[in-house]
């Protein structure tokens, strides 16, 4: 990995990229999507304040454990303009998303543990059809088997005829 010596306070897409381990076409996305910011030089290139290093890294440790960007960049906008994120800020913000990643994992576990008693049938209300059905919710309105043809269009509706 490329060292950037201290002296220098921007860098440019590759050094970026090469320090961040985020390709290039990723960091252009992040600027599209405002998680980052550059400068443009007179030649129309980017130039990146140091701190997007640490921008960077937040990012996508949030990415890693399933943040949306549109939350990440909810939670970048409290942060003063090209404010470096601080362990505090990550603490707090972590501590946010917290409930949220937990009913996640409850979910994903409810789904893994009865993902044996799914045979893909397509029923839609077994109570117990946590995949596509969970707590049986279209089981109240109706059988499953009629949300099929619901679903399938004019061509299922025909074959009902």
């Amino acid at each position: 990995m490329p060292q950037i010596p201290e002296k220098i306070h921007e860098l440019t897409v590759g050094q970026l990229a090469a320090r961040s381990g985020a390709a290039v076409s990723a960091l252009h996305f992040y600027e599209s999507k405002g998680l980052i910011s550059s400068r443009r030089t007179t030649g129309n290139q980017r130039r990146y304040h140091r701190d997007a290093l640490r921008r960077v890294a937040f990012v996508r440790a949030a990415q890693r454990v399933g943040i949306p960007l549109a939350t990440i960049r909810e939670a970048l906008a409290e942060l003063p303009e090209e404010r470096t994120p601080t362990r505090e800020d990550w603490a707090r913000l972590s501590q946010a998303w917290r409930s949220e990643l937990d009913e996640r994992i409850n979910q994903l576990n409810r789904l893994r543990d009865h993902l044996t008693d799914c045979i893909g049938c397509g029923c839609l209300s077994l109570d117990t059809c946590v995949l596509s059905n969970p707590d049986d919710v279209f089981g109240e309105r109706q059988a499953g088997s009629r949300l099929m043809v619901e679903r399938g269009g004019s061509r299922s509706k025909q074959a009902q005829s």
